[in-house]
């Protein structure tokens, strides 16, 4: 968000928590201004939550943040974690040239939207064998994510359009942005959060149930796919 910050324009980053209830309904536990993304900024939200009383999540669906990642593993180790599938597409292209980024994204594409975890299991090794020959960066970026950008195969296949990607929160990013669009600086960071609160509790803008929420009492399998070479 763009604030003003000591008379200047100044960017700073919302650190925001959704959950999803057992109807599927998502709602917003938290936007808070820590001062950056880091590991302690992001224990400092996830202990409050905890405080007020949140349980231990079944699963998380993470942006790859290196902050949060150690914050969650620190206080939920053994919770599954999803890195979404967005993101780190957007990884794999900054370590290749231009001319291979539509080589990348079919493959990549191929490989996270298969219909079974079999075959998303096959088209990684496939993906592995191809890039390392053709661009190692991009197959030791796709590596580097590990089983994290597959937990999604530990649901029922129905939430594997909502459990692949933090698309949620970046929609309801953009909305935000589009209700503010002639506010370009915002007074305060307090201002941003409380003004997000507002259109959410309002209904200015709203949040639909998450794909497969039907299924949600199905606690995640034990296994994600076997990722050996």
């Amino acid at each position: 968000m763009r604030v003003r910050l000591d008379r200047k324009a100044t960017s700073i980053s919302l650190l925001v928590v959704l959950g999803v209830r057992r109807d599927g309904q998502k709602v917003l536990l938290a936007i808070r201004n820590m001062g950056g993304e880091s590991e302690a900024a992001w224990r400092a939200v996830l202990d409050d939550l905890v405080a007020r009383g949140l349980r231990a999540p079944e699963f998380l669906i993470i942006d790859g943040a290196a902050g949060l990642e150690k914050a969650l593993a620190a206080l939920w180790s053994a919770v599954p974690a999803q890195r979404c599938t967005v993101h780190k597409h957007r990884n794999l292209l900054a370590h290749a040239p231009e001319r291979l980024h539509e080589e990348i994204s079919a493959d990549y594409t191929d490989m996270i939207y298969a219909e079974t975890a079999k075959e998303i299991e096959t088209r990684q090794k496939a993906f592995l064998r191809k890039w390392r020959l053709k661009c190692r960066a991009v197959a030791d970026s796709l590596e580097e994510a590990g089983e994290a950008l597959f937990a999604f195969t530990r649901l029922p296949s129905s939430q594997w359009k909502s459990a692949r990607t933090t698309n949620a929160i970046e929609r309801l990013h953009e909305e935000f942005k589009r209700r503010i669009k002639t506010q370009t600086v915002l007074p305060s960071a307090e201002t941003a959060a409380m003004l997000f609160w507002a259109l959410l509790a309002s209904g200015q803008i709203n949040m639909r149930k998450v794909d497969g929420w039907q299924s949600l009492g199905q606690p995640p399998a034990k296994s994600t796919i076997d990722l050996a070479a």
